[in-house]
């Protein structure tokens, strides 16, 4: 497969989704710049891990650029659901955050995942431009999606299988 550089400098839309039932679903990032769409797969501790991260990330954009507007992580959930075409890309195997000041863009960067047998330097690359709100928004929605996975155990913390659940706190028990 050829290795994909894109820049989708701004991108119109950012979202993330999942699709499947709990436990077995699968996720997605998913940008729009016009009206097209660029679909990755990703993984949900990613989305989760990037909505930790951003947090902190723009902590450090505020102290440092104390001027800035203030952004919103407010969405409409209509919007924020995955549109087709849900073909990805490429499987994501690290996300990356920058910042313009000049343009008070936050840069989400997405790299692909490859084989230890490859060059990092072959891995396709995805750069989406984003406001500070576009990607405060996405967080916020990937911290309400990741949510809605399985119940977790009040003994364990693992996520419990609807066919029940087997604790290491009950010694394997299932309950």
């Amino acid at each position: 497969m050829p290795r994909i550089d894109l820049d989708l400098d701004p991108v119109t839309h950012i979202t993330t989704d999942a699709i499947g039932q709990p436990g077995q679903r699968t996720f997605y990032l998913q940008a729009w710049q016009k009206n097209k769409a660029y679909t990755l797969l990703v993984e949900k501790v990613q989305i989760q891990s990037l909505a930790i991260g951003l947090e902190q990330y723009l902590e450090e954009v505020a102290s440092k650029y104390p001027d800035l507007p203030d952004a919103t992580a407010e969405y409409d959930e209509t919007k924020m659901h995955i549109n087709p075409p849900v073909d990805p890309l490429f499987r994501v195997g690290e996300l990356g955050l920058a910042y313009a000041p000049d343009r008070d863009i936050i840069i989400l960067v997405a790299r692909e995942i490859l084989g230890t047998e490859l060059d990092q330097e072959d891995a396709s690359v995805i750069r989406m431009w984003c406001t500070r709100s576009q990607i405060m928004a996405l967080c916020a929605w990937g911290l309400e999606v990741t949510g809605r996975g399985r119940p977790l155990c009040p003994q364990c913390g693992e996520p419990m299988d609807p066919e029940g659940h087997f604790c290491p706190k009950k010694n394997g028990h299932k309950h």
